[in-house]
This record gives C-alpha cells, sequence and structure tokens, in this order.
C-alpha cells in the first residue's frame, strides 16, 4: 500500500502554499515548509524543533538572512509548483516514513526529509539553529513512541 500524507503533514503543506502565495512566489521551497510545520505548533515535527529550542520567530530571521544572500533556483510548472529540493524532500519524506516503518508521511518525516536535503533553505537555516539529522531522528522516534 502506498504512503500517504496524513492529517498533519496534508496541513503543513497546505499551509506552506499559503505562505508561498502570501509572499506572491510562484514556486513552494523548503523553507515555507519548515515555517508550516512551526506554525502549526501542534504537530510531531514542531515538537521535536522545540526540543532544540527553534521557534517560528528564529527560524523565520534565519531563512530570511539565508535568502537575502542567494536564491533558489525554482522549477515553475502548473499551479504552484515546487523548488528542486522541494521535490526531493517529499521524496525522502516517503522514504523517511518507509524506514520508520510508519503508514503514513508525517510532519516529522518532512522535517527529517528537510534535513537530508542538503544545500536548501530550510537545511541550512535548521543547521544554523543547531538543528542535527542524527539527534533529530533521535527526538522524532521518541515523539512518535519507536
Amino acid at each position: 500500500m502506498p504512503l500517504h500524507l496524513d492529517e498533519e503533514a496534508t496541513a503543513v503543506k497546505d499551509l506552506a502554499e499559503k505562505l508561498a502565495r502570501e509572499q506572491e512566489l510562484e514556486y513552494v521551497g523548503t523553507e515555507h515548509v519548515l515555517l508550516a510545520i512551526l506554525r502549526q505548533g501542534a504537530n510531531a515535527g514542531a515538537r521535536v524543533l522545540a526540543d532544540f529550542g527553534v521557534t517560528e520567530a528564529r527560524a523565520s530571521e534565519t531563512v530570511n538572512r539565508l535568502i537575502q544572500h542567494e536564491k533558489e533556483d525554482t522549477w515553475v510548472f502548473g499551479r504552484l509548483p515546487g523548488s528542486p529540493h522541494f521535490r526531493n524532500v517529499i521524496a525522502l519524506a516517503i522514504d523517511e516514513a518507509t524506514q520508520l516503518e510508519s503508514t503514513s508521511i508525517g510532519s516529522a518525516h518532512l522535517l527529517l526529509a528537510l534535513l537530508r536535503e542538503k544545500g536548501s533553505t530550510a537545511q541550512r537555516a535548521l543547521a544554523a539553529l543547531g538543528v542535527t539529522l542524527a539527534e533529530c531522528r533521535d527526538r522524532v522516534v521518541k515523539h512518535l513512541g519507536g
């Protein structure tokens, strides 16, 4: 049975699209996914980030600083496309959910995928905020009860 986004991950994806539209962008980037995870607040990904002391305000400030230095390449096709990094994050989230033997893809899987997508705005922001993949994976497993 193929994996699907669970309710909280769908809400994160929808909010990420809304954030991109509010910025009048024609793509959804990893930074939008990161900020959406944090804005949702009650999801597993946001709880893990809270363990690291990452708030939406700190993440937003870090993302904005990174974006000022360098804009990501975008892939524009269709309604509101994702950047190349965004598309990779979805594939990596599927991989994370599979590895953790989950029945669906949640915000915690999206968070791990953001950390794995080297060079993306979200990965660079998380690194600047002190979030590492290994420690985050341990905390995700703890939060997911495994």
